[in-house]
């Protein structure tokens, strides 16, 4: 690898070392909240809040949904991690959904919603988000709120860089934070082969325009760089995509020190359209791999895992064309587009910049072969002052993502200076700065990494909270900070704890999601195999040590609510069908001292619950969720016999004894 005047730096730790850090507040709290902010975000009761703001979950691998401005926690989603409140990846229906190449694997790291785009615009239809550790892409329909397909990605350690889409979602992609040998290389190698023997993989995953499902489409085999936050191009760059990357060094140890030698690291630029259609003619190479594709049905109610065995892959290397670098400055964190398409801003995690670069000048500082140097032997790097419109400068310090309003205005987060910085696109000047508490990370814009923002507020999500709130032993919630940005000046507006370490969101006005939302399902469309639609078709049915019981939920009982004839050591399946047909009546259901979970059944839903009896007695079950003025009387009993018992099969709902 070659570069021209790239210097060796030490690493700016002093930096860190003296950045303002929560041990005390910068300045009080309350001044600088505006005089009118508890009116500003008041939603009084009956009424609807503006924004849904989709925030990721961090390591509970789920998402949430929060009201803004009020900052109400409306919904957790389950995505990655098992959720005994609802039963996801407990019951039979969903296990499947958390089913991998590794096996059953019941958590990850939830890092960066995406909302799904038409004509560059959030439509409100699927939510996307990555599995970090196991890397992995689900997505979320909307509709329902309901995980409906995650699928794994191969050849790839560590899926941070995802999953962005494609101005039309198109595709969505998921890279490479931990490059490693890919999967059918082999991986028993020396680690510190790492320049030889480890690669990345760019994924490109395609998704059905009308059905949202999901394929993995060919994977990009790039550089063994860390590869970080990733945004594709709008209008006249809708072909690209955009990845920031670090470790360019390519170090295998202490990349604290080892990968922060050079004062640049660069921004990938991709053209997918180019690798789409190498694909379509042919260039593609077909290699082994193993990776688990989950979808889940709304009509039966329940998922199904395929193991697929293949993927394509184009080596960048033998295609040029396909990948140019821009150099930025070192550890860069994320790469944002603007709504017009015609800049690309990115900038180091220690800088005390941020670089500004132009789409047109990039096209053609590679038209004219204004390179500074080539990676891997034939992949240009673009000089950086070929490809820079400008530099927003002085902005604070530790800049780190930034998303665009309605007005031309962009606002960035200052990790180590703790603040958001707005500026104007067009001259790059600072207009505002806002301290926030503390260290944030992502912030996002209704619609701010969109064509056509919505803008109004900012809801930045802080890593630290040091005093913000009641203490809760070592540990102290993440947070988020919703800011007024509809003025010049920026107001705080109000602070609210968030769910796991929250890293980013998405922000959509709640209007493009209300009008779609499925408010129960449609008893006669249940396909699932083990549905029944009445009370009259409610059974328990004995196959060897196998006992299916087929139950019925509505206001106020189970049916059956007696059952016996069932044995220490049967494998006992509890399939629930809720028989409601109207909104927000879901029932649940559980087992004393079942070791999984409760389930919480939609309004014409199947779910089922498998249970394994291991001592004789009485054992009560009942509904869980608060159903009606007689929800306590929502209840029955299993009589557990001993194994090889006599006792036979026997279920019943309805007898009084009052009137024996």
């Amino acid at each position: 690898m070659k570069f021209s005047n790239y210097k060796i730096l030490i690493p700016a730790l002093a930096l860190l070392a003296g950045s303002t850090m929560p041990g005390c507040k910068p300045g009080k709290a309350g001044s600088s909240v505006d005089a009118d902010a508890a009116q500003k975000v008041y939603v009084a009761p009956g009424k609807y809040d503006e924004i849904y703001t989709f925030m990721s979950g961090g390591f509970s691998g789920q998402v949430a949904a929060y009201g803004i401005p009020s900052g109400r926690l409306l919904k957790v989603i389950p995505v990655f991690s098992q959720n005994p409140e609802n039963g996801y990846g407990y019951s039979e229906e969903t296990k499947p959904m958390l089913n991998t190449s590794h096996g059953f694997v019941a958590w990850d790291d939830s890092h960066h919603p995406e909302l799904s785009k038409t004509n560059g615009e959030d439509d409100g239809r699927w939510l996307f988000i990555n599995g970090n550790n196991t890397p992995r892409i689900a997505r979320i329909d909307l509709t329902t709120f309901k995980t409906t397909e995650i699928i794994e990605l191969p050849n790839i350690g560590g899926n941070h860089a995802s999953p962005f889409c494609t101005e039309n979602t198109e595709y969505v992609v998921g890279n490479t934070r931990f490059s490693q040998p890919l999967d059918n290389a082999g991986n028993d190698v020396p680690i510190d082969s790492y320049k030889k023997n480890f690669k990345g993989a760019v994924s490109f995953v395609k998704v059905d325009k009308e059905t949202g499902g999901m394929k993995l489409a060919f994977q990009l085999i790039v550089p063994p760089f860390n590869y970080d936050l990733a945004h594709a191009g709008k209008g006249p760059s809708h072909d690209w995509m955009f990845f920031t990357c670090y470790n360019t060094e390519q170090a295998n140890t202490l990349l604290e020190v080892n990968a922060s030698q050079r004062d640049k690291d660069f921004v990938m630029a991709i053209n997918w359209k180019k690798a789409e259609e190498l694909i379509l003619a042919g260039k593609g190479t077909k290699i082994p791999v193993k990776y688990a594709h989950n979808v889940y049905s709304d009509k039966t109610h329940s998922a199904t895992s395929t193991i697929e065995k293949e993927t394509q892959i184009l080596d960048v290397t033998k295609f040029p064309g396909l990948v140019y670098y821009m150099p930025c400055p070192k550890s860069p964190h994320g790469v944002d587009v603007t709504p017009d398409g015609e800049s690309i801003v990115a900038s180091g995690k220690l800088a005390a910049v941020i670089p500004v670069f132009s789409y047109k000048k990039m096209l053609d500082a590679i038209a004219k072969k204004a390179y500074d140097g080539m990676i891997d032997g034939n992949l240009p790097v673009l000089k950086y002052e070929a490809v820079l419109r400008g530099e927003v400068k002085k902005p604070g310090l530790g800049p780190l993502h930034t998303e665009f309003d309605d007005k031309g205005f962009a606002y960035t987060t200052m990790f180590v200076s703790s603040e958001v910085v707005k500026w104007k696109v067009d001259n790059l000047e600072i207009i505002d700065r806002a301290p926030v508490f503390y260290s944030p990370g992502h912030l996002s814009i209704p619609g701010g990494d969109s064509k056509k923002p919505y803008g109004k507020y900012v809801i930045v999500m802080d890593k630290i909270t040091k005093d913000r709130y009641l203490p809760t032993g070592p540990e102290l919630s993440q947070a988020a900070q919703l800011f007024d940005i509809s003025g010049n000046k920026m107001k705080l507006l109000l602070d609210f704890p968030t769910i796991g370490e929250p890293h980013y969101a998405q922000s959509i006005p709640a209007d493009k999601i209300v009008k779609n939302q499925v408010k129960f399902f449609k008893l006669a469309e249940n396909t699932n195999p083990y549905a029944v639609k009445s009370e009259k078709e409610t059974k328990v049915v004995r196959t060897g040590k196998r006992v299916d019981v087929y139950m019925t939920a509505m206001r106020s009982h189970l049916a059956p609510d007696n059952i016996e004839g069932i044995q220490v050591g049967d494998d006992v399946y509890i399939h629930i069908t809720n028989l409601e047909q109207d909104w927000d009546v879901p029932h649940g259901f559980a087992i004393k001292g079942a070791n999984n979970a409760e389930l919480l059944i939609m309004p014409g839903e199947t779910s089922t619950l498998k249970w394994n009896p291991y001592q004789q007695g009485i054992v009560p079950f009942y509904c869980t969720d608060f159903c009606s003025a007689l929800h306590q009387e929502m209840q029955g009993y299993f009589r557990v016999s001993p194994a090889g018992s006599k006792v036979p099969v026997k279920f019943s709902i309805g007898v009084n004894p009052v009137t024996q």
